[in-house]
């Protein structure tokens, strides 16, 4: 199946990097957006977005160049440093399509912390 055809770029990630919507950044490079989530599920809720045109954790992996791979995990990393969780703990996921919960078709992850989450 071609992802990259399935793209769409009416999504309202995409549109957050168009600046179209706005949000309250955390940390910006050349490989992802973060912000915070506005329906929080703890304490401190990040997303970390890709920069490039990615539907999933599929879609990402299997098409993204290794310097984008590298790029955005690392973001994400900074991002947890710069939220202060890095000491305390912290989770970070990503939900793969709709059986898991994926409600915008863009990679991202959802970053987690800031008090006891519950296993």
């Amino acid at each position: 199946m071609a992802w990259r055809e399935m793209y769409n770029k009416n999504n309202v990630f995409y549109k957050i990097l168009r600046s179209e919507i706005p949000a309250e950044v955390i940390y910006e490079d050349d490989f992802a957006l973060s912000f915070y989530d506005i329906h929080p599920r703890s304490r401190v809720h990040a997303l970390a977005i890709t920069k490039g045109l990615y539907t999933d954790f599929g879609d990402f992996t299997a098409n993204a160049s290794p310097q984008e791979v590298v790029g955005f995990f690392k973001a994400v990393l900074q991002v947890a440093n710069i939220l202060g969780v890095s000491l305390t703990g912290y989770r970070i996921f990503s939900n793969i399509g709709s059986d898991a919960g994926q409600e915008v078709p863009h990679f991202h992850m959802h970053l987690l912390g800031g008090e006891k989450l519950s296993p």
